[in-house]
């Protein structure tokens, strides 16, 4: 009986939004990060630069009518977002150490790989020289708080602003809008917008391209968190929104002319994979839809053409000593690079390389390993067969019929499986660095 009543209230309410919500491609097409219903409507569809703003609102529509598949997942989230009610707010300005420029304002991160090779003396106190070790992580750098604070805060403001989309509570919209505030917004506790000491080494260079990772691996969650609260969360202000807006469209202009930039947008593996997703989405979000449809057609030669091998590997990933990890760590930039790509009118799923590869055969390759059906035989680590769940299903959301078959046979990553809430790639493994 209770199936009988569910039933046509999820069918009825199915109806209701798809008609609401759901443009024809064209349209799509061409409104780009401007996903906004009609006024007449009392739906609002976020404008978010990653995530599907319609497929956002159709969700949401669904767990308030009780579709029973959304319970599980939205019991998962609401966990982590309850243990993020009592975390934070986090600041750059917490660390105790000073970056070179002198203001704590600053972001300031080490580079994860690199190890001591002698002592810390008085006359030494670092213990260099520095050799590298890859994949092999210096806990040192933790005595850094940014990179760790950066890390949680991200997570806390993605987890608590879906939280609140889904069931409305105000405390977790309140949450995140205080998180926000304190490390982009507010004066006293803001960060520059601006990465020049990232992944520095000791006694070698004050900051590395190669640490703009630290934020493009997640600066993605921000966006769209932001997108959803300025479709009226509660206290999520106008000053708020606009604070962010500037932070971002200066953070863009950094990433556009500074060297440390231009050294990691020149990176051919990950690093360039992921500078690209994070330059298309600054630009979507601050208004710009031409300039991140031209970064993701680029995207096309300049990342596919180069890290595709015919068979769908990634070459310059295998190389790795975490060669899955970081396999599927390329995968959640190249699959985000993709969603952009949609809101924009770019189609990076079914372009095919000058060998053959595409996107849908480099998620092809990790399957076997990832549904335990063969092992991995590459260099790694420390295998972790649920870091390629996303990305898995990502691919079968774009119509990949190996990652359809193969959904059902993923492990369930650590804090369960909240793909149907949170429909973008994350990188589900711990990540160790660059």
């Amino acid at each position: 009986m209770k199936r009988s009543r569910t039933t046509p209230r999820i069918l009825a309410a199915l109806a209701l939004v798809t008609s609401l919500f759901a443009p024809s491609a064209a349209t799509a097409s061409a409104a780009g990060s401007a996903q906004q219903s009609s006024p007449a409507h009392r739906f609002q569809v976020p404008a978010t630069v990653v995530l599907d703003g319609y497929r956002l609102a159709l969700t949401r529509e669904l767990v308030r009518v009780g579709l029973p598949s959304l319970q599980a997942p939205l019991a998962d989230l609401r966990k982590q977002a309850d243990a993020a009610l009592t975390a934070g707010p986090w600041s750059v300005t917490d660390k105790p150490q000073l970056p070179p420029s002198g203001d704590k304002h600053d972001y300031l991160s080490q580079a994860p790989y690199w190890w001591p090779t002698q002592p810390a003396t008085a006359a030494n106190p670092w213990g260099c020289p520095y050799v590298q070790r890859d994949g092999v992580r210096n806990p040192a750098i933790d005595d850094i708080t940014d990179h760790a604070e950066r890390g949680e805060m991200f997570n806390a403001v993605y987890d608590l602003t879906l939280a609140w989309y889904y069931t409305g509570d105000a405390a977790y919209a309140q949450r995140a809008a205080l998180d926000l505030r304190t490390w982009f917004v507010d004066p006293a506790t803001r960060m520059n917008p601006s990465l020049d000491y990232t992944q520095f080494i000791p006694c070698a260079v004050s900051g590395r391209g190669i640490g703009i990772i630290d934020f493009s691996q997640q600066f993605t969650d921000i966006l769209d968190a932001v997108a959803l609260l300025n479709t009226g969360a509660p206290g999520w202000s106008a000053a708020d929104q606009a604070g962010m807006t500037t932070w971002n469209k200066q953070f863009l202009g950094w990433l556009q002319t500074s060297k440390n930039a231009s050294d990691e947008a020149a990176s051919t593996n990950n690093h360039g994979s992921f500078f690209d997703m994070q330059e298309a989405a600054l630009a979507l979000a601050t208004g710009q839809p031409a300039l991140a449809r031209s970064i993701v057609v680029t995207a096309q030669t300049k990342r596919l053409n180069v890290q595709i091998a015919a068979n769908g590997g990634l070459p310059l990933e295998l190389a790795r000593t975490r060669s899955f990890h970081y396999s599927t760590f390329d995968l959640v930039a190249l699959t985000r690079l993709a969603m952009i790509g949609k809101h924009v009118g770019v189609d990076l799923w079914h372009y095919a390389t000058p060998t053959g590869g595409t996107l849908f055969k480099a998620v092809d390759f990790v399957v076997p390993a990832a549904t335990g059906q063969a092992a991995w035989t590459y260099p790694e680590l420390q295998f972790q067969a649920f870091a390629a769940d996303d990305v898995v299903h990502a691919a079968a959301d774009a119509g990949d019929r190996t990652a359809r078959a193969a959904v059902s046979h993923l492990p369930t990553p650590p804090g369960g499986d909240i793909w149907l809430l949170r429909p973008a790639p994350e990188q589900l493994d711990p990540i160790s660095g660059s």
